[in-house]
């Protein structure tokens, strides 16, 4: 029985974000950075998700501990807080949902693994679509 296809979808926060990191890195003559990590993301990171959706670890298995971080979580919509996973890869964690039944996966955000955390203001929001199909 053939594995079901999975679809990987980039939100406009993703975008965003790496719209950021491309900025940062070009600043800091570090252009090349940037072309490893966009071809990383397509051979590697993708891949691995397509293949294997819920390969990355449930967000809330350490929930963040701040108010103001509580306050965003509990303002998703239902049930959409317990889909998050991370998934790290070399400098960079990946925050991304896996729709249910499984067969689509979003890439939500993107941040060097130093930067101190998500911003979630945003996740759920703009013109990309939203996680909740």
């Amino acid at each position: 029985m053939a594995e079901p296809v999975v679809r990987v979808e980039l939100t406009a926060s993703f975008l965003d974000r790496l719209a950021a990191i491309e900025s940062f890195l070009t600043e800091a003559d570090a252009a090349s950075a940037y072309d490893r990590l966009l071809g990383e993301l397509r051979t590697t990171v993708i891949p691995n998700l397509r293949r294997f959706p819920r390969i990355g670890r449930r967000y809330l298995d350490q929930p963040p501990q701040s108010a103001e971080a509580l306050a965003q979580l509990a303002a998703f919509p239902a049930g959409a807080a317990d889909r998050l996973r991370e998934y790290p890869h070399g400098d960079y964690l990946i925050l991304y949902t896996v729709a249910t039944p499984g067969h689509l996966v979003h890439l939500l955000s993107i941040r060097h693994h130093r930067e101190l955390s998500f911003q979630f203001s945003r996740l759920w929001a703009g013109p990309a679509g939203s996680p909740d199909r």
